[in-house]
């Protein structure tokens, strides 16, 4: 009975086991459909959204009339002896009631709430403009994430290379110990590299599930599930010149998100002014009224017109204050000119140095690393090298690989630092 028990319990743990593995199993997803991904899960790419939505559900409000105003008044609820009886309402009730009944209807003047109309229109764009915004920077900060997790990967590769090539030799070395062959030092010096190695994977493995987190929030996927990066780090193969800055500025300057916004906030300023010198114009009160009973006429209609005076209260002062408003958004729109076309500058020069840097390093510089690497494993199994000569040479070609990550990594991102401040990709 009891092994039949340790039998089902055995099985079971081992069916959770495999289980729990397979859900691990690592998401593999490219560049290409991390990308689409974010633009379609962001959340807060679908926050932006709504907020275009929510400025188009105010221009459906600044299109309606204000609504008219309905009074009924002086109505009475008992009688006098002296009263003058008036006609039956209804039924036998009426004769002794007073009532009067009042409807009024404000009018705009001076095109107010056209002009509102065309403000909120252009709240509109201002949501619109702000989403591009928004959709720019996450999509550079996004680039950039994929990036690092690209450089992590294979860091996590390169470490994990060297941790089983050291175990290989330390298994060997464990025999050679035994037997007396080599000293206790030597063992323990590999088994110390094996340490150093081990610590770097975990150094590595954190940072890159730090950029898996920053990946996930940009996607919206919030399970346990690991994702993995199928794209390999790519070398940018564009071809720029200092010539092109001219063009680049006058592109950026024409049509970034932010350039276009600021423009809007300039538009938005003016019809602003426009509304507070609208609002000198008094609006206009229509009304009518009716009386029963209470007027020398029986049933009295009568019509009325109301509207302010403006003797003391011209709107100067808000109108100032608009008018301000435009100086300040043109300032600010100048300013953001200027900020772009030195952004324009440093982006290329930074990537022009990325560009040098990598350009003096030999094409097949990386694959004699490994070739090397391979031949002072064999000769260190050989006792052709020592372990000094060994270890030393691993630990410059670990460097030197980290160093050319490090390198295609800078140049990645000062591309895309160039594309951004240019505002299109190139």
């Amino acid at each position: 009975m009891f092994r039949r028990v340790l039998t089902l319990s055995i099985l079971v743990l081992s069916t959770c086991i495999s289980q729990a593995q397979e859900k691990k199993q690592a998401l593999k997803l490219s560049k290409e459909e991390i990308e689409t991904l974010f633009l379609e899960q962001n959340l807060d790419l679908l926050a932006k959204k709504l907020e275009i939505s929510q400025a188009e559900a105010q221009l459906i409000q600044a299109r309606l009339w204000p609504n008219p105003t309905f009074e009924i008044s002086e109505v009475n609820v008992w009688r006098t002896t002296d009263i003058e009886e008036q006609p039956i309402i209804f039924g036998n009730w009426g004769t002794s009631q007073q009532i009067s009944l009042h409807l009024e209807q404000e009018i705009e003047t001076a095109g107010k709430r056209r002009k509102r109309i065309d403000l909120q229109k252009l709240s509109i764009e201002e949501r619109q403009t702000d989403f591009e915004i928004v959709l720019r920077e996450s999509k550079l900060s996004l680039r950039n994430t994929l990036t690092s997790i690209q450089v992590l990967q294979q860091q996590q590769e390169i470490y994990q290379k060297q941790i089983d090539n050291t175990n290989l030799l330390i298994t060997g070395y464990k025999n050679q110990l035994n037997q007396g062959n080599i000293s206790q030092s030597e063992y323990i010096r590999l088994k110390a590299a094996q340490l150093q190695f081990k610590k770097e994977l975990v150094d590595v493995s954190k940072e890159l599930e730090e950029a898996l987190k920053e990946l996930k929030n940009f996607i919206n996927i919030g399970t346990n599930t690991p994702i993995y990066v199928t794209n390999e780090l790519e070398i940018p193969t564009k071809l720029v010149s200092e010539l092109q800055i001219e063009d680049w500025i006058i592109h950026a300057q024409e049509n970034r998100p932010d350039i276009m916004f600021n423009d809007n906030l300039i538009n938005q300023a003016k019809k602003q002014v426009e509304i507070e010198k609208a609002e000198r114009t008094p609006n206009i009160t229509l009304g009518v009224d009716y009386d029963r009973g209470g007027n020398i006429m029986r049933d009295f209609v009568g019509f009325g017109l109301s509207f302010d005076l403006p003797i003391f209260d011209r709107n100067k002062g808000n109108i100032k204050e608009a008018k301000l408003g435009v100086q300040i958004a043109e300032l600010e729109a100048q300013n953001k000119k200027n900020e772009i076309a030195n952004d324009i500058i440093e982006a290329l020069r930074n990537y022009t140095q990325a560009q040098d840097l990598y350009n003096q390093i030999d094409a097949d510089y990386e694959l004699q690393l490994d070739r090397l690497l391979e031949a002072y494993v064999k000769n260190f199994q050989k006792k052709n090298v020592s372990m000094i000569e060994y270890l030393d040479f691993v630990e410059a070609y670990v460097d030197n690989k980290n160093i050319l990550l490090e390198t295609k990594k800078e140049l990645n991102e000062q591309l895309e630092n160039l594309q951004f401040a240019i505002g299109k990709d190139i």
